[in-house]
């Protein structure tokens, strides 16, 4: 089969189409052949070899994925040949085929196109816990969004407007301000020209947000200590622009601020809990008010430069593969 084989750690340049052997699927498995393959940020830290992620080379990237069930092993009872399915948190989909627990396969509804299959499972999910999971968040609570018009920004904005919230998204240029206001962010901070605590305070009348959503780390993360209100909340979910500073444990004392760490894998603990959540994610979408904005659809042979204009912060909305 053909997939995407890093055979060493790096920068674009390592993302080589090859022909690999097909797998087989083994006792509680099946065999997907893959037609779409969603991009993420943790395909660029597996690629560069971070000491966060390791993976051992060689490996084919890619955690996420939709297609069509072609065989299954002993054992299996969740699906059958022929059903329409999606996955995250298996190594591989950047490729024609891939084999997965059939516990951890995702069955799709007719309604939802493969390009959508692979666009929601891993930020779908992720924006699914961090508004229902980490903190009670109210009508009217001010909620800080960082990243807003990124794929997974869009899809929380989206989501705390159907619950009532008030969203302060940040983004780096007008064009991508445009887009999280057009999502439903009440308010909107170009955090190039703007600095987003004192925007927050001005927006919360010196109070601070309830609650602050934040996949980015190192260049955030110290400042979200101030523009948080007193006993407010920071979930830190990602690491776009690097691990964070350590923090000092007397500086979440003065305000009582609490923190998470999110990681989805951690909310998906058992296929109930993987079924639950998937289907409030596609409740969203077949009800049109969870929108997934594709803003880019590429070939195997163009996954370096998917991963570029990810990596680089110059893509707005979902990355997908088309196999």
């Amino acid at each position: 089969m053909r997939a995407v084989n890093v055979t060493e750690y790096g920068g674009i340049n390592v993302l080589q189409v090859a022909e690999i052997p097909k797998p087989i699927p083994k006792k509680n498995e099946a065999l997907v052949r893959l037609k779409t393959a969603g991009i993420n940020f943790i395909d660029i830290y597996m690629r560069t070899g971070s000491p966060n992620i390791p993976v051992p080379l060689p490996f084919v990237p890619g955690v996420e994925g939709a297609g069509i069930i072609e065989e299954i092993g002993d054992k299996v009872s969740e699906v059958k040949q022929g059903d329409k399915v999606a996955f995250v948190g298996n190594l591989g989909s950047y490729a024609e085929y891939i084999t997965v627990p059939s516990s951890q396969l995702i069955p799709l509804r007719e309604e939802i196109s493969f390009e959508q299959s692979a666009a929601f499972p891993l930020q779908g999910m992720t924006a699914q816990y961090l508004v229902h999971d980490i903190c009670t968040i109210k009508p009217g609570d001010h909620v800080l969004v960082h990243a807003a018009s990124g794929g997974l920004g869009l899809l929380v904005v989206q989501w705390l407007k159907h619950l009532g919230a008030n969203v302060i998204g940040t983004v780096s240029t007008e064009e991508k301000a445009v887009i999280a206001k057009k999502a439903g962010a009440d308010h909107v901070i170009i955090y190039t020209k703007q600095d987003f605590v004192e925007e927050t305070k001005k927006i919360t009348n010196g109070i601070g947000a309830d609650y602050i959503i934040d996949g980015v780390g190192k260049s955030t993360l110290t400042k979200d200590l101030d523009a948080i209100r007193t006993r407010g909340h920071i979930c830190i979910f990602g690491l776009s622009s690097g691990a964070p500073d350590p923090i000092v444990a007397h500086n979440l004392q003065l305000k009582s601020i609490a923190i998470t760490g999110g990681n989805l894998m951690n909310y998906l603990t058992s296929r109930e809990e993987l079924l639950r959540r998937a289907n409030k994610v596609m409740d969203g979408i077949c009800e049109g008010w969870l929108k997934l904005n594709i803003s880019g659809i590429f070939s195997l042979d163009q996954v370096n430069k998917a991963q570029d204009l990810l990596q680089n912060r110059k893509s707005t909305g979902k990355l997908i593969i088309k196999i």
